[in-house]
């Protein structure tokens, strides 16, 4: 049977979240991958590509992953009560709940990370506590059926570890040759345990005024949470 496979796509989605597990599982045997929104409108991403959606909530078929991307548009999600309901409503039936980067802050506002073990993107790790979720700083964690990877390019990492459960690890490791996916980067600044001080205080000093924006928006997700 074809495995139906869900990613939400909306705007200011961070495009590699999304682009970089889509190319990983949407290269599994007898697998049909769904783009999701609202509408069929031509979405633009955090970085400018434009992206369109295959299928609506309404017209989405039960999904056995559904997967939810980050990126600078989550905040709007995390209060979006028509794409939670969306969320919730498949979750509920999914082999697989996931996310990559700030997506799991989407999955927590809808309520489904409470007693949960989760990860996300280092700069927003300790917005992960207020929704209910055990915080775990790793590429990916696994939590039964709840799948999280880590900011952006750990989505690979998550797909090529969902991809095997799925399958089996011989079918990953094809793909994984296939994309050539074998990481050597010229710098040694991919996360803030390897990068320099300046390095790291300069990419916080980016991420600040979403990490406010983002921080307010959780506390009042976690307020209709717990009350």
């Amino acid at each position: 049977m074809t495995l139906q496979i869900g990613f939400l796509l909306f705007p200011q989605v961070q495009q590699l979240d999304l682009t970089g597990p889509y190319d990983v599982l949407a290269s599994l045997p007898d697998v049909k991958v769904h783009l999701i929104w609202k509408d069929l409108v031509p979405v633009t991403a955090s970085t400018g590509l434009v992206l369109k959606p295959t299928t609506t909530f309404d017209d989405c078929p039960a999904l056995d992953v559904i997967c939810i991307p980050g990126g600078s548009g989550v905040g709007p999600l995390m209060e979006d009560e028509v794409t939670l309901a969306f969320i919730k409503a498949q979750a509920a039936n999914a082999r697989y709940v996931t996310s990559v980067c700030t997506g799991s802050l989407v999955l927590g506002a809808a309520g489904l990370l409470q007693g949960k073990r989760a990860t996300t993107h280092w700069a927003y790790h300790d917005l992960l506590a207020p929704l209910g979720a055990i915080p775990v700083k790793d590429r990916v964690v696994r939590d039964g059926n709840l799948f999280t990877g880590g900011g952006i390019t750990a989505g690979i990492d998550f797909a090529l570890t969902l991809a095997a459960e799925l399958f089996d690890k011989d079918i990953a490791q094809v793909i994984q040759l296939q994309l050539e996916y074998a990481p050597s980067p010229p710098f040694q600044s991919g996360s803030p345990e390897t990068a320099p001080q300046s390095i790291v205080d300069e990419a916080q000093r980016r991420a600040a005024p979403s990490y406010v924006q983002r921080k307010l928006i959780v506390e009042r997700a976690a307020a209709k949470l717990f009350g």
